[in-house]
């Protein structure tokens, strides 16, 4: 595993753990930021891993739907969509913590799903 990749692979673990941390402090709106940087640093390791760019959050969706393509598996666009919405819960903060809860769980399980694709 190259550097970069590394990184975001380690970086994108550690935001889950922080986001986990915050939603136990009620902090709604950090929970939800971190869960976000969580799915997409481990959607940039696997860009990373295959070349693609990954600069922005039209590039990142670009490389999920290149993700879900390559693998068959549309669980990892929809959990995208969840990150994606935490990512506006941080600015809005709308989401109850049962939707911020549920949704970090869908964050967990993208980032299962994508670590051994970066490899």
């Amino acid at each position: 595993m190259t550097t970069k990749k590394r990184y975001y692979n380690v970086t994108g673990r550690e935001f889950l753990t922080k986001a986990h941390t915050y939603l136990a402090e009620d902090d709604l709106l950090q929970a939800s930021e971190k869960g976000w940087g969580a799915a997409a640093q481990m959607v940039k390791s696997a860009a990373e891993a295959r070349g693609w760019p990954h600069n922005g959050h039209h590039q990142l969706w670009r490389a999920v739907n290149l993700l879900v393509d390559q693998t068959g598996d549309r669980d990892i666009r929809t959990a995208f969509a969840a990150a994606a919405a935490l990512h506006t819960n941080f600015y809005e903060g709308w989401l109850p913590r049962e939707t911020v809860e549920d949704y970090l769980a869908h964050v967990s399980d993208l980032l299962s799903k994508l670590e051994p694709l970066a490899s």
